[in-house]
């Protein structure tokens, strides 16, 4: 079996924050005063990274793209409430979180994610096969794919292993590994502790190794 380590290059959305020429919080200060081009210029930024959050907590891509417009109306209301300890980001994946929470629990009557209270109790959020870890240490890949096929490849398999992961790992990777937050922003972002966020974010890496893992073993990825 091939060892793969995960590599968040290959499916981050929001790698590009750092080197956007206008700031969030320019934007931001932009919109507040009416700057119609600058909120639109920010919903362009993270659309699509809200609607990829928001559908860790609800049940169709409809609902999501529905949350995160209330994001977006609930950002402009609450935008004095902004205090800038945090990143702009940060705070505006907190307000999809509690968003998509509300209308999770709306749409299916019970959120269906929960959070373990430590190391032991997060065996209910692991792969299929319930197994904790890959023995065998992981091997750098993504440097290895030169050809432009196979990396399209592994990054329709990474977020469709994403998309496969339950609830609160797909939560935690969505934010640390595709949006490219802090731990401590993703915790807040979520109400979870640090422990706990280690914990989700380990499982969920460990299924999206053995999810392409399985892909190189069935043939589904042409080997470089």
């Amino acid at each position: 079996m091939r060892n793969i380590s995960i590599d968040s290059n290959v499916f981050v959305a929001g790698g590009n924050a750092g080197r956007h020429q206008v700031a969030d919080e320019e934007l931001l200060s932009r919109a507040q005063a009416g700057d119609e081009q600058a909120f639109v210029a920010l919903v362009r930024r993270y659309q699509n990274s809200m609607v990829r959050l928001a559908r860790s907590f609800v049940p169709s891509a409809a609902v999501a793209e529905d949350v995160a417009q209330e994001a977006w109306l609930g950002m402009m209301r609450g935008v004095d409430k902004f205090e800038g300890r945090s990143s702009f980001k940060a705070w505006l994946m907190r307000i999809v979180v509690n968003r998509a929470r509300t209308t999770g629990a709306s749409e299916r009557r019970s959120i269906a994610i929960g959070y373990p209270a430590d190391a032991a109790s997060e065996a209910q959020y692991g792969c299929s096969d319930g197994s904790r870890q890959l023995a065998s240490p992981s091997e750098p890949w993504v440097e290895d794919i030169d050809d432009r096929i196979r990396a399209l490849q592994m990054t329709d398999l990474m977020r469709s292993a994403v998309n496969n992961l339950p609830a609160g790992q797909r939560a935690v990777v969505t934010l640390r590994d595709m949006e490219g937050l802090s731990s401590k922003e993703a915790c807040a972002a979520l109400d979870i502790s640090e422990g706990n966020q280690r914990v989700l974010l380990h499982r969920a890496r460990s299924c999206l190794r053995q999810s392409l893992e399985a892909a190189f073993d069935e043939n589904l990825v042409v080997s470089p």
